[in-house]
């Protein structure tokens, strides 16, 4: 494409374009996971959904491919393309809460931290993730799921409306009086079926919270997961726990004599009376071997959501693999301890968060997030900030998923795969759902234009 095209484009939008002359090119397409180096032709920091319409035009009448960027937490750095354009959303941040309908309409460039702080001042949340620097678009438009699922759903079940460009450059909002098939494959089918400039969730009651990390040796690991698998579904949903194998990382706050070592972590988090929070996470206590560390606390939702920021900031290398699971038997939890006991690296490990309670008592088919039978989301991760290490910890974490996998179900959240899984994984990330989304897919974006992502091909 000639740079005369790409700077009568620069001129029609409010926020800026940098294509690779612009000084700031370099930095603007650096990506959250290291391990991935993409050199898109050009990049649209959109200021307003004007802003938006003249990009999709641009790339569509441009025949160039389109990634679509919100808060740039990617794993597999679908939010860049090579030799494309990327809409980068990330100026557009505004939040607004209606505390009398309890809504919050939030721009497509916030991240979870952007909505946490704006919804804390009223008492309320809305169901996210774990880490504040997460997303609000991505995390949303493929499930979303945290510490308030198991009470409060998804992301995907609290989002209420949606504004959208599609394809052919039309404005629409989705929601269940307008659009609502539109809206439906929003709620779990990613970024397939056009740009999503602003979402309206409903939040809910959340302030004070007792939680935290209680973390084990990683010698009691199986006794933890064994508890675990039996004991968490029986919780009330207002008490959420995950369980994690990692490494204690070698710095403050953790007490020195445990630096390095190999953990098993429930990290709790109870969203009711304090008081009943501390006797739920007392029983835990009491019921489990001696912890090495014990954090679980009065601490403001927020806290939570930020607890783990500091240690996976944006540059590092990122490898990782995910699973739905249903029952977690023995001779899983043998291959669990087997591979943790491998850790490649101090920020490598394995999370498993709970997805039901609330999750599953919505219906199969009400969401195109369709794994309402799992039990839990797994996701391996390999993270270093070391380029060098980059191929190990690939390997490790092919080996530990295909370990465990013969015990999980066939698909896996879309937000914990790569790039290279396959179009038959990225089917069975939708499941049963996926020829519906696929029907929907011709109806909104017939030529897969919005193509770099966990892609749904439009039906033939």
């Amino acid at each position: 494409m000639k740079n005369e095209a790409i700077a009568k484009f620069a001129q029609s939008l409010r926020g800026p374009a940098i294509g690779r002359d612009h000084p700031d090119y370099d930095d603007a397409r650096k990506l959250y996971n290291a391990s991935i180096d993409k050199r898109p032709l050009v990049i649209a920091r959109c200021a307003d959904v004007a802003d938006v319409i003249t990009a999709v035009n641009f790339g569509r009448d441009s025949k160039l491919p389109i990634a679509i960027r919100g808060g740039g937490h990617n794993g597999p750095g679908l939010g860049s393309v090579d030799d494309g354009l990327v809409i980068d959303l990330s100026m557009m941040k505004g939040v607004r809460v209606d505390p009398a309908t309890k809504t919050v309409r939030v721009g497509a460039g916030c991240v979870t931290g952007d909505v946490d702080h704006a919804t804390h001042a009223f008492g309320l949340a809305v169901p996210f993730g774990i880490i504040s620097s997460t997303g609000v678009a991505g995390l949303t438009l493929s499930g979303g799921h945290g510490y308030l699922s198991r009470q409060y759903g998804l992301a995907v079940d609290n989002l209420i409306e949606a504004d959208v460009v599609l394809a052919d450059g039309r404005f629409v909002t989705a929601s269940e009086a307008e659009n609502a098939d539109l809206l439906w494959a929003l709620r779990g089918g990613g970024g397939n079926f056009g740009v999503v400039t602003s979402f309206l969730f409903r939040a809910h009651p959340a302030a004070m919270i007792y939680g935290g990390p209680i973390i084990f040796d990683l010698a009691d690991g199986a006794a933890v997961m064994k508890w675990f698998r039996q004991h968490q579904p029986k919780a009330e949903d207002e008490f959420n726990m995950f369980l994690g194998l990692q490494v204690v990382p070698p710095g403050d706050p953790f007490p020195n004599e445990h630096w390095s070592k190999k953990m098993c972590v429930l990290v709790v988090a109870h969203n009711g009376a304090l008081a009943e929070g501390e006797k739920a996470v007392n029983a835990v206590r009491a019921a489990l071997p001696k912890p090495i560390i014990d954090w679980a606390q009065p601490m403001p939702y927020t806290a939570i959501q930020t607890l783990f920021d500091p240690l996976l900031p944006k540059g590092l290398q990122w490898y990782w693999k995910g699973d739905f699971v249903k029952t977690l038997p023995d001779d899983a939890v043998d291959a669990h301890m087997a591979h943790a006991a491998k850790l490649p690296t101090g920020l490598s490990g394995m999370h498993i968060y709970p997805i039901d309670g609330a999750v599953q008592r919505r219906k199969r088919d009400a969401t195109a997030w369709g794994y309402r039978d799992a039990a839990w989301s797994m996701v391996i991760f390999g993270v270093d900030p070391d380029p060098a290490k980059a191929p190990a910890l690939k390997k490790w974490a092919r080996d530990y998923w295909e370990a465990v996998h013969p015990f999980n179900l066939a698909g896996a959240y879309a937000n914990f795969m790569m790039d290279d899984e396959g179009e038959s994984r990225v089917k069975a990330a939708y499941g049963e759902n996926y020829d519906r989304l696929a029907t929907l897919k011709k109806k909104y974006d017939p030529t897969n234009l919005f193509r770099v992502n966990q892609n749904i091909r439009p039906a033939s």
